[in-house]
């Protein structure tokens, strides 16, 4: 009898995602999307014009995967659901994207603190006969936080390559009071999402 393939390719670069999906026995093999193409990053993670959140990271992480299983297609690689996802931070109707600079990363901290926020995380699955995505999202609420503890957050190198300037598996989870939805949601991989999609793409899980 022929071995079940158990693994996944992620079209992910971050970290996190990585070891959530060890967290929960999911085996993958990574898909570099690349953003220094001389065309320009292989997908863009600019907000259309009038975009909402919601839809801004359902479209994000379907493209991810789009761009992903064309890549498994051309290169001939071994057929197996390809798995990405996009996070996104949102307060009063704003998407809080990964600041450039220290300045601006202080800028959206200010916004956050002492208010509740929402943390939108979209996965998308794609294989031969699948196209699926799901967006949990989830309401976090800061504590107000002084300028001092700002600064001294942003003068590390945290939040620079987070969505809304935080990263809540580090030094930013003393900021949090208040947690409602998906602790991996907000990380930046909702497991039992995850799960769901990759069993109807048939990868065995409890």
């Amino acid at each position: 009898m022929k071995p079940i393939d158990r693994k996944i390719y992620l079209a992910s670069k971050s970290p996190r995602r990585r070891e959530l999906l060890r967290q929960i026995g999911v085996e993958f093999e990574l898909l570099t999307l690349r953003n220094d193409t001389p065309r320009g990053p292989d997908v863009t993670e600019l907000v259309n014009p009038g975009e909402a959140a919601i839809d801004y990271v359902a479209r994000v992480a379907n493209e991810k995967a789009a761009f992903g299983w064309n890549m498994v297609q051309h290169r001939r690689l071994t057929l197996r659901p390809v798995l990405a996802a996009d996070t996104t931070v949102t307060i009063d109707g704003h998407i809080l994207g990964k600041p450039a600079s220290p300045a601006e990363a202080m800028e959206m901290l200010e916004r956050l603190s002492g208010r509740t926020h929402q943390v939108l995380t979209a996965i998308a699955v794609h294989h031969t006969d699948m196209q699926r995505q799901i967006t949990q999202v989830s309401q976090v609420r800061f504590a107000k936080l002084s300028p001092a503890s700002i600064k001294a957050y942003c003068s590390t190198p945290e939040p620079y390559d987070k969505a809304g300037g935080y990263g809540l598996q580090g030094m930013a989870a003393l900021f949090v009071e208040h947690i409602e939805g998906s602790h991996s949601g907000i990380v930046g991989l909702p497991l039992f999402e995850t799960a769901q999609l990759l069993r109807e793409a048939g990868i065995p899980l409890p």
